[in-house]
């Protein structure tokens, strides 16, 4: 059980390592597309992006999670025939899905633009379509790769994209800045289609450089394997991922949801066009992307939790399960908590530093950081639904999110005092009602008792300290030295170091899950020594 629960936690530490390297590489390059383009630039980026995203759902986000569940379970049985099977019809399925995708954004631009209110953005979904179709062949293979236990292809095809996706970001959208705000802007948008391109033929040449391996499975276990007809096993991957489908969407669409209705709703109010993208470009562009880095590392265990769980029901582990359930919680709890209290307190100088050029927008995060919080639960949560067999709970979960954020979003914007923080508050009410759902039936369903001491009381409490000492930090040296950079590094290196101090005296964090965690380890032999 331990080396399986190590394995375990060895992929989720993989995912989450890339996410984050992902999400940095996010950091790079979004900071100079911001500073080239503008908030209202950014607006339009954002808007194109989150069609996208809506399209790229559809097509693709369920596949990673359905298939890595569906090829675990025939691979604890030793079903190795099945499992390419089940590589080959969802390779049919998705890409179908894609190109039909592909070809709406593409020539569905204008229509697109006009629904959500916004000329700007035809070029940008133009550019983006490729992505589309791109994508939902690699979302694939990697959930082929993850069901097999090998994070390794996914997380350096994500790596891969996200580093040529930065790279060509910058250079295109300075390239086209002469030609307006809506080319150069669709010259950054066009970057995700090479990005992806390149991570979809590295994750093709590690599934021809297995096959040898996988082919000797195949003759191996061939006599114990069971025939499953492809009909059969296109329904199940159809069952599999329509609910996490229907899920995520429900959840792209409440960004959708935003860069329809702030817009409008900011607009009706009484703000210029000019005015009402530059605060959705603030919402999108500094507040999105600041809180979903730390939920990086949630979405990274629901993957691995998805086919961990998935092999562990197969074969009737339900200790192992709890178990993953419980670590999967407090890891995620251990980041995040530190992480919203950390974003909020440090939001001025953060964006400060970060967009020089357009410092405003730091209030969207000093009252959305706690959002963090509840995106990383519902996330970690249906992660474990969907892994055992759960799969309409996450759907009801997104949905009612959706509701309460739509209701919000037309109560708190259209109040001229509020305005684009009523998205804020939306989301962080959106998230709350999700995750809360999502953990009721996991404690209910799986028969899981979560310790809310552990999980949620020691690091709110141990964060909410290490905020304080963030803040006292930064303005001592900030007083000393009149530099933000420098008082901003200061305050987060002492307020991580209160943070990890305060866990382990108030046994927040014990010798024995430091060592279970890659690299950490090393760290808690340190403590051993130093009498901690």
């Amino acid at each position: 059980m331990k080396k399986k629960y190590s394995h375990f936690m060895m992929q989720a530490f993989v995912l989450a390592a890339a996410g984050i390297f992902a999400r940095i590489l996010g950091f790079l390059y979004r900071i100079p597309m911001q500073n080239l383009l503008g908030d209202s630039g950014t607006g339009v980026y954002g808007q194109s992006y989150s069609l996208y995203m809506f399209f790229f759902v559809i097509s693709s986000a369920g596949m990673p999670s359905a298939i890595s569940k569906m090829v675990s379970t025939r691979v604890v049985l030793k079903q190795y025939s099945n499992a390419l099977k089940v590589l080959k019809v969802a390779i049919v399925i998705a890409g179908t899905i894609g190109f039909f995708s592909m070809l709406f954004m593409y020539f569905g631009a204008n229509y697109l633009a006009t629904f959500l209110h916004s000329r700007h953005i035809v070029y940008s979904l133009m550019a983006l379509s490729p992505a589309v179709f791109i994508t939902s062949i690699m979302s694939v293979l990697r959930g082929y790769f993850q069901g097999f236990g090998n994070s390794l292809p996914t997380a350096i095809s994500q790596v891969l994209e996200q580093l040529l996706n930065a790279i060509f970001s910058v250079v295109l959208v300075y390239i086209f800045l002469d030609y307006g705000i809506e080319v150069s802007a669709a010259g950054g948008t066009a970057a995700s289609s090479i990005g992806a391109l390149f991570g979809l033929l590295f994750i093709i040449w590690v599934y021809f450089i297995n096959r040898k391996l996988q082919n000797a499975r195949i003759k191996r276990y061939k006599n114990i394997e069971i025939y499953e007809p492809k009909k059969k096993i296109a329904k199940e991957i159809f069952t599999t991922s329509f609910p996490i489908v229907i899920g995520i969407a429900i959840f792209s669409m409440t960004n959708i949801i935003d860069t329809r209705m702030v817009v409008v709703i900011l607009e009706e109010i009484g703000f210029s066009h000019d005015t009402a993208l530059n605060y959705f470009g603030q919402l999108s562009g500094k507040f999105v992307l600041l809180t979903t880095l730390p939920v990086s590392i949630a979405t990274a265990i629901s993957i691995a939790l998805i086919p961990s769980i998935a092999a562990s029901d197969a074969l009737n582990h339900n200790d192992t399960i709890k178990q993953k359930v419980n670590t999967s919680l407090r890891f995620t709890m251990l980041i995040c908590v530190p992480a919203s209290i950390g974003i909020s307190v440090l939001a001025r100088p953060i964006i400060l530093f970060l967009f020089p050029n357009s410092p405003d927008g730091y209030r969207l995060l000093q009252i959305g950081g706690i959002s963090i919080i509840f995106l990383a639960l519902s996330q970690v949560a249906a992660g474990i639904l969907q892994g055992m067999n759960f799969l309409k709970i996450p759907i009801l979960a997104a949905v009612l999110g959706g509701i309460v954020k739509i209701i919000l979003n037309y109560v708190l914007i259209s109040i001229p005092s509020i305005n684009i923080l009523g998205a804020v508050f939306s989301t962080i009410a959106c998230y709350f009602v999700s995750s809360t759902i999502n953990l009721y039936n996991v404690s209910k369903k799986i028969n899981v008792k979560i310790d809310f001491l552990i999980v949620f009381v020691k690091p709110l409490f141990s964060s909410i300290f290490m905020g304080l000492v963030c803040y006292i930090t930064f303005y001592i040296v900030y007083f000393v030295n009149g530099n933000n950079t420098i008082s901003l590094f200061s305050s987060i290196i002492v307020g991580c170091f209160a943070y990890f101090c305060v866990m382990i005296f108030c046994r927040g964090i014990t010798e024995k899950e430091l060592q279970n965690l890659p690299l950490v380890s090393v760290f808690a032999k340190f403590l051993r020594k130093v009498g901690l």
